[in-house]
């Protein structure tokens, strides 16, 4: 791939523009970069070595994968050394997962866990009559009821350990097409997971047993249904309700359900419902020896003291909505994308207070994923877009270095793992790229189904989660 053709994609920070965004790009809302002064240049250079990225208090190891997108943020150990061929003798195992669910698996143990769902779904009549004449009645699925489970399979051997039925919910809210009512990926802390499904109800279970401890609603209207998943800090489980009516972050006390904060979002401008929703879940960084959670919405991405909830700084990004990417962290800058209908990139110096957005705004611009997150290593940007497009971009700056089509569409996150990039399309093929700005692809694997989990890593091994199986691939 070459980049004789790249556009200067980098836009100069400037009062953003408000216009209404297109009703189409809801369909694709769910499933579930050049203006740098001294000043920053002199600042990073004081604080790089002070910043580092923080999940779940853990360190990154090849034997935990313990929230979406794992303790690195989509990046594997840095020793790993995962398959980037094989064949049907290098399946160690795969495994029906009941139901539908684009949950990514995690696991600390021997055990991976995901949620699933099950479904009755109702005749095209009773479709249209429940949605009436919403905008988007022909594209959302309406069931009448949903059962909601919690899957548990041993890594090892393959073998389904547990199929927990947490609750059937009666004529539940329609999601997108694209969506799933089980997208939202457990997280696991000190004994315990926990299994988020929106407003459809929250769970805490015994990681060995699957006994619930507790469950409780947080309840928002998603419109499209849930995505957002729980990230647990310090026995606290926080939890993004950024939905149409309301919006606000809220922590948990993991052991009793307890409420330990909740804080609201930052106004909204958007007279329509639909621009306030996000789905975004959260990133904890460590950075000046001052923890932050920075979670991206509607308009606005603020960051938060992790342990009291207080807002510490924000900036309004513009009028972009339905926020999915996980944010970055990478040399003192918060990166994020601006979600639809024509998602940015925007990097953040995070030391602000308040609204910082006329004071504290690095860069801006083009090429960021609406769905997919992405990778920052290098000192580089890697992302996917929804239809194919790969990209590479100076993180520092924003400034394009490649691209290249690989085909297919995306929902899927990247996994970063022995140097390569893992991309996986909902048409159910891996296509392996290497990390670096050529972007060259050095293998392809067809799983023949659908691929809306992202994939992780078992110590070397490739685990993915198609569209009715997980399937473990043994390293060579």
């Amino acid at each position: 791939m070459n980049n004789s053709n790249l556009s200067t994609d980098v836009i100069r920070f400037s009062k953003p523009q408000f216009s209404m965004a297109f009703v189409a790009a809801v369909f694709f809302s769910l499933i579930l970069a050049h203006s740098s002064t001294s000043a920053y240049a002199q600042a990073e250079k004081n604080s790089t070595a002070q910043a580092k990225l923080v999940a779940l208090t853990e360190t990154s190891t090849p034997s935990r994968w313990t929230q979406f997108r794992g303790i690195g943020n989509g990046k594997a150990s840095a020793s790993a050394k995962p398959p980037v061929q094989w064949g049907t003798q290098q399946t160690a195992w795969e495994v029906d997962i009941p139901g539908t669910g684009w949950s990514s698996p995690v696991y600390k143990s021997n055990r991976a866990w995901m949620t699933s769902a099950t479904t009755a779904t109702k005749g095209e009549e009773k479709i249209n009559k429940s949605l009436g004449a919403f905008e988007l009645a022909n594209k959302k699925t309406t069931p009448t009821a949903v059962n909601l489970h919690a899957i548990c399979v041993d890594l090892e051997s393959g073998e389904l350990v547990h199929n927990i039925k947490l609750a059937t919910v009666d004529q539940p809210d329609s999601i997108n097409s694209l969506n799933s009512y089980a997208s939202p990926t457990p997280a696991i802390s000190d004994g315990k997971v926990v299994c988020h499904f929106g407003s459809d109800g929250t769970w805490c279970l015994n990681e060995e047993t699957g006994k619930p401890i507790w469950n409780k609603k947080f309840v928002v209207d998603h419109s499209v249904g849930a995505g957002s998943s729980p990230i647990v800090f310090e026995n606290k489980v926080i939890i993004v309700c950024d939905g149409t009516d309301f919006q606000y972050i809220t922590a948990v006390d993991i052991d009793s359900s307890d409420e330990v904060w909740k804080t609201d979002r930052p106004p909204m401008r958007a007279s329509n419902l639909e621009h306030r929703k996000a789905f975004a879940t959260p990133l904890v960084i460590d950075f000046e020896d001052k923890k932050q959670v920075v979670i991206p919405g509607a308009q606005w991405i603020a960051s938060y003291d992790p342990v009291t909830g207080q807002e510490l700084w924000r900036v309004d990004h513009g009028s972009g909505f339905s926020v999915i990417p996980v944010p970055s962290f990478e040399d003192g800058r918060v990166i994020f994308s601006t979600g639809y209908p024509k998602p940015e990139f925007v990097a953040i110096d995070p030391r602000g207070s308040g609204d910082v957005t006329a004071s504290h705004v690095i860069w801006r611009a083009r090429n960021a994923p609406a769905m997919p997150s992405f990778i920052i290593e290098g000192g580089k940007i890697f992302s996917i877009s929804d239809k194919g497009i790969i990209y590479c971009s100076d993180a520092k700056t924003g400034a394009p270095l490649n691209r290249g089509r690989i085909g297919g569409n995306f929902s899927a996150s990247p996994l970063l793992a022995g140097g390569n990039l893992y991309l996986c399309s909902r048409e159910g093929k891996i296509t392996i790229v290497k990390c670096s700005v050529d972007l060259q692809t050095i293998g392809t694997q067809d799983f023949g189904a659908a691929i809306m989990a992202s994939p992780i890593l078992v110590d070397n091994d490739l685990v993915v989660r198609t569209e009715k199986k997980l399937v473990r691939i043994k390293a060579q």
